[in-house]
């Protein structure tokens, strides 16, 4: 039933309409995971030689058992940001004479071909055959396999728990991030010290090797959870029994915007009522700490604003870019009766910039409290904010015309994390790169705050001409709309 499962999928890939885009987006996937893995294989091989130079005098083993559990932790939140949950196109099966524990086995295997569980292997291995083997012979190498395997298979069915359960309550991710953080923030301040904590374990583990078989019965506990999780809710229907009764609501401040304040309050609506909607725009709100982890008083003090730009545009235009790439396919399900309704196109088409600049905006005051740090992030933000209301929402308006992938936000919340993961951050590449590149000449010459009005600037330019990039946009979307109908229909 597997390789039957398995046929389907690539014969559901080879005719999707989409499949050229998929094509191209894997394959520039493919060289950032070989860039990767280089770089793994490399750290592998010369890990030894590496702490050596970074620690002299210390043990490398000592160092490299402290590595482990850190490793992990940050595995664990790159893997909740990135990870894609296994999907599979479940409808078609339900009705028949299939297990549910045969597709829930096949989700939980596909879920284990993750580039995430292949890195440690290049990463750690090497090093536990030249170093361990020569210190603790091979009941120490087995030990030390066994508890990295724990520690891939724990983790991957850990996030895909956490993604599953936050799909139903945002408040289960949001535990996850800040609990993640909270250990890295302790770690970094001296308040818990994570690497001696897990230089201890694996000390304990070369001393009794039997003590490795406690991460793979955690993972093994996860997997169960997990499995029993999914089995329990494998349904068309939505998860929870519970329906939140939603009263329709007027927001009186978009009336001011004529029509597209309308359909910004409907499109406002729709967000708030459907759990993937939602989620995507909760998440703007989490990462409002992403800052701290690149502003640095001495970065801060010596003006360094290339180092922390990235922070500065993902903060205050992460709504722009997670939720406006799946822009028209948040409404694939009813994107026919657009097309057949008295819908002005501008006005359409005015009303997703509102939102951009509604939600971009409040996210930007609320990250005002980075000016406690220094008023020097603030003006940082200004520019961020306003180069991605005037230009970022342009960008990514204008390249959705070219999504035609359905997004089902009615269907089984289970398995409606649908393109959520890698390729996503990818598309989100140009977004945010190309601020780094106008701003880079003027870090070279010394000139900062130069770099920061010219990207003010172009936000500036790009919203005096809006309603010009709105005309080239709705032409765009009239030569598209029935190339992307299509697309939903499938």
């Amino acid at each position: 039933m597997l390789t039957t499962f398995l046929s389907h999928q690539w014969k559901s890939f080879w005719r999707s309409r989409n499949k050229a885009g998929s094509i191209a987006a894997q394959i520039v996937l493919g060289f950032f995971m070989l860039y990767f893995l280089v770089v793994a294989i490399g750290i592998g091989f010369w890990m030894t030689s590496i702490i050596e130079k970074i620690m002299p005098g210390i043990n490398p083993t000592i160092v490299f058992n402290g590595l482990i559990l850190y490793y992990f932790l940050l595995d664990l939140a790159v893997r909740i940001q990135m990870q894609d949950l296994p999907t599979l196109s479940i409808v078609p099966y339900l009705h028949l004479n299939i297990f549910r524990r045969t597709i829930v086995n096949f989700l939980n295997l596909k879920s284990l071909f993750s580039f995430f569980n292949i890195l440690p292997f290049f990463i750690f291995f090497p090093f536990i055959f030249i170093n361990i083997s020569a210190s603790g012979g091979a009941v120490a190498v087995l030990a030390y396999m066994v508890s990295i395997l724990g520690l891939i298979v724990f983790n991957n069915f850990l996030v895909l728990y956490i993604k599953r359960r936050a799909i139903n309550n945002v408040l289960i991710f949001a535990v996850g991030i800040l609990v993640v953080l909270g250990l890295a923030a302790s770690d970094y301040y001296g308040f818990i010290s994570i690497r001696d904590f897990s230089n201890l374990v694996f000390q304990n583990i070369a001393k009794w090797p039997f003590l490795a078989l406690i991460f793979p019965l955690a993972a093994f506990a996860v997997f169960y959870i997990n499995a029993k999780f999914l089995t329990a809710n494998l349904y068309t229907e939505e998860l929870s029994t519970k329906d939140d009764k939603k009263v329709s609501t007027d927001y009186p401040f978009l009336n001011n915007f004529g029509r597209a304040g309308e359909l910004a309050a409907l499109e406002l609506k729709l967000i708030l009522r459907h759990k993937r909607s939602r989620s995507s725009v909760i998440m703007g709100f989490l990462f409002l700490c992403y800052g701290f982890f690149f502003y640095r008083m001495p970065l801060i003090d010596n003006d360094e604003f290339g180092k922390m730009l990235f922070a500065a545009i993902f903060m205050t235009g992460i709504n722009i870019s997670v939720y406006g790439q799946f822009m028209y396919a948040w409404q694939s399900a009813h994107f026919d009766g657009l097309l057949v309704n008295k819908i002005n196109y501008r006005d359409f088409i005015k009303a997703k910039f509102l939102l951009f600049t509604i939600s971009s905006t409040l996210i930007t005051a609320l990250s005002g409290f980075y000016g406690f740090m220094s008023y020097k992030l603030l003006l940082l933000h200004l520019a961020a904010y306003l180069y991605n209301i005037g230009v970022g929402t342009v960008v990514v308006l204008y390249f959705a015309n070219f999504n035609y992938k359905r997004l089902d936000i009615t269907s089984s919340a289970s398995f409606n994390w649908q393109g959520v993961g890698a390729s996503q951050w990818l598309l989100g590449l140009p977004l945010l790169l190309v601020p780094l590149i106008i701003y880079i000449p003027f870090g070279i010459f010394n000139k900062p705050y130069l770099g920061l009005a010219m990207l003010a600037l172009l936000g500036l330019i790009g919203l005096l001409l809006r309603n010009y990039w709105v005309g080239v946009i709705v032409r765009k979307f009239e030569k598209q709309r029935y190339k992307i109908a299509e697309g939903f229909r499938e």
